[in-house]
């Protein structure tokens, strides 16, 4: 039988693109999942539609519905977004600038929000998430200075106060900021390399790697044992990309 494992939370070097499927397309993409989301619902409205043709009122609000969907979605992806960056309100210049840097740098996906959300000083942090330069786009010096401009923004739009500065309703502290974050910037994903290995190891009765990854899973959000962390917080090693049946998987398989 099959298991759909949630692949996008497989994401780790981010990219718009990114999907895990084997000829996939790109219509699956990481960032195209609102559209695809939204010919489903089309298709889920125009099922229903025949059946509510009688029922003139009912009918037109099928309609109505259908037509906000793309509102609605919108505003619930921005909303996610400024959580995620720990802001109250969408900046859409701040995370277009971010979604360049993050592609150009080859960002790890969990690891940067999660490094965010300790509200570093300077970008030193941050240069946990990326992968080694091989592939990036930019040069270190430019990225340096470009995602040390886009933090020093970031910081201002949060409005946190300084250590010298009493916080406010209106202005968190740095550990007001960084604890609220990290409720929605997990410090663990379910990694596929570490899950296949864990299902290679049980496919020959030694069950002990699995019941590690369960439990360090149950609460990805906590700050764990230094050892979970020297184990499961890290870049994807080098030998994991591009292996088919670990990088890439057919649906559902």
């Amino acid at each position: 039988f099959t298991l759909d494992f949630g692949p996008f939370g497989f994401c780790e070097v981010f990219h718009p693109s990114y999907q895990p499927w084997t000829g996939g397309g790109q219509h699956f993409a990481f960032l195209s999942q609102p559209a695809a989301a939204e010919i489903n619902f089309h298709m889920f409205c125009a099922s229903l539609s025949p059946l509510l043709r009688s029922n003139k009122s009912c009918h037109e609000q099928l309609v109505e519905i259908a037509r906000g969907f793309s509102t609605v979605m919108r505003a619930e992806l921005e909303q996610m977004w400024a959580a995620k960056l720990g802001l109250g309100a969408f900046d859409a210049a701040l995370f277009s600038e971010l979604q360049t840097l993050m592609i150009k740098t080859r960002v790890d996906y969990t690891i940067f929000f999660r490094e965010l959300s300790n509200v570093p000083e300077d970008i030193g942090p941050l240069k946990k998430s990326f992968y080694p330069e091989s592939g990036a786009v930019l040069e270190p010096e430019e990225r340096d200075q470009r995602w040390s401009a886009w933090l020093t923004r970031w910081k201002s739009l949060t409005g946190i106060v300084s250590a010298s500065e009493s916080s406010t309703a209106s202005r968190p502290s740095r550990e007001d900021l960084s604890a609220r974050m990290k409720l929605v910037n997990p410090k663990y994903s379910l990694r596929e390399w570490l899950l296949v290995d864990a299902y290679e190891q049980a496919g020959r009765g030694d069950y002990a790697a699995l019941r590690e990854l369960q439990e360090v899973m149950t609460d990805p959000y906590a700050e764990q044992s230094q050892e979970v962390e020297r184990k499961f917080y890290r870049l994807r090693p080098a030998e994991f990309f591009d292996v088919g049946g670990l990088s890439h998987m057919s649906c559902s398989s």
